[in-house]
């Protein structure tokens, strides 16, 4: 029986799309064909590669204004942020940028009749299993850096955004990168488990759920299948008494709001040095009460549905509890939250680390403000969590700043940022927020296995 997958949009609850399931059999004739395809592909000069990703990112950018609203009915964002193609773009150049330098062979010694080298090659096919609330920032994560890396791609999209995946594929296509190097799949759970532990592919990237990530290993176990996970975040802010205090709540409450707080390295818990703490509140509070929850297709709207009622529904229950439990919601709810995926930001007070808020990821508009007395509680307070993914510092003295990093663990450490990806840098966490790392040149030292060759002469 085949099996349906289905886009309910978080507008109005209406089937937005749905794609029909491949059944394995299927599956697994398309993952052979990516196989036998990406030899020819590895065998492209490099710069053919780059050359042909950067035209299937410039024609996703062509499509933006048909991509924004797409968005909007699949996952909620609303329009007036103009979609994702300015960070898409940033990361996919970045990667090409670099490509060359990243991939080179690394010289370890030229005598007379003996050569020696360790040269990057493509793992082969990689399989990138994407989330809905970047969809295509995520996907283009692994996708440039891989293709031009010489691995063919067979890309799954979460079902919340199920026609991103067509259209990348769609587009890089168009672009002359050939079609079985990338490859869009709908996929059902099972059919995905029996991909991955047959060894059909060989490397996996995947960004989701602890317990997602959780299923990930159990299939791949045995395969000896390289897995890069990104499972989630607990990310925090932490304000010492130096810090421009306006700058930090504008960051920290858009970081912890933004997309309706359905953000990787979104903030989740915040820290605030005494003197500064009851302005900070007041100030973030005023912010949020300023925001329009609204249909997304609406320029005015500032804030959008969250992406299913379920994830709604969590966020409302970890803020109940908290209530229940002796925090203070500052905000009321708004007319427009309709107890469905119209979910009223808020901002909690009175609240400790033993209430799920502060320690289970919330992944919704909903942040708990913490008064600390010094940076030795702040950093304790920071590392009591499962996760770690990102830390914000907000401060004048960079010395401070760095020396306060270095006791956090995390994967990434901003001072005076948040909420943001540094193509540059290595993006990586620790703890139950996974395990690799992706961009940068460690980005392509994954999505590639070192060879080494030691040549000698005949005497």
């Amino acid at each position: 029986m085949t099996k349906t997958i289905q886009c309910i949009s978080p507008i109005d609850g209406s089937v937005f799309a749905e794609r029909e399931a491949l059944a394995l059999d299927d599956a697994r004739a398309l993952t052979a064909r990516s196989r036998k395809a990406q030899a020819a592909w590895a065998a492209r000069p490099l710069q053919e590669r780059i050359d042909l990703v950067m035209a299937g990112v410039a024609a996703i950018g062509a499509l933006n204004a048909e991509i924004v609203p797409e968005l909007a009915h699949q996952m909620g964002r609303p329009v007036r942020y103009g979609g994702e193609f300015g960070g898409f773009n940033e990361r996919a150049s970045h990667m090409a940028a670099i490509a060359k330098d990243a991939l080179a062979d690394i010289a370890v010694s030229s005598e007379a009749g003996l050569k020696r080298y360790i040269k990057r090659v493509p793992h082969g096919v990689v399989f990138v299993v994407a989330p809905w609330n970047y969809p295509y920032m995520t996907a283009i994560n692994t996708v440039a850096p891989a293709l031009i890396a010489g691995n063919a791609v067979v890309l799954k999209h979460a079902s919340q955004t199920l026609l991103v995946g067509e259209r990348l594929a769609a587009a890089f296509r168009t672009a002359g990168v050939p079609e079985d190097v990338f490859q869009n799949v709908f996929l059902d759970h099972e059919t995905t488990g029996a991909l991955i532990s047959e060894g059909a592919f060989d490397f996996i990237n995947f960004t989701g759920s602890v317990n997602g990530g959780k299923a990930m290993e159990r299939a791949a176990a045995g395969t000896f299948t390289g897995l890069g996970l990104e499972l989630g975040g607990k990310d925090p802010g932490y304000v010492m008494g130096d810090a421009d205090l306006d700058a930090a709540v504008d960051a920290l409450i858009d970081g912890a709001m933004f997309n309706s707080g359905q953000c990787c390295c979104g903030i989740e818990r915040i820290y605030v040095a005494e003197p500064l703490f009851d302005a900070f509140v007041e100030k973030a509070v005023a912010i949020v009460k300023g925001y329009k929850l609204g249909n997304p297709l609406d320029p005015e709207t500032t804030l959008g549905p969250m992406a299913h009622v379920r994830f709604a529904q969590e966020a409302r229950s970890q803020i109940a509890d908290a209530v229940e439990a002796g925090a203070k919601a500052h905000i009321p709810t708004f007319d427009t939250d309709d107890g469905g995926a119209y979910l009223t930001p808020q901002i909690l007070t009175d609240v400790t680390h033993d209430m799920r808020v502060m320690r289970e990821e919330s992944f919704g508009p909903v942040v708990g403000i913490m008064k600390v007395r010094n940076d030795d509680e702040a950093v304790a307070l920071m590392n009591d969590s499962d996760f770690g993914l990102t830390a914000s510092l907000w401060t004048k003295d960079m010395d401070r700043a760095e020396a306060i990093a270095n006791r956090i663990e995390t994967g990434t450490v901003y001072m005076n940022r948040c909420d943001y990806l540094d193509p540059a840098l290595c993006w990586t966490g620790c703890k139950d927020t996974g395990r690799g790392g992706g961009l940068s040149v460690i980005g392509y030292h994954n999505l590639t296995r070192p060879k080494s060759y030691y040549l000698k002469k005949a005497q």
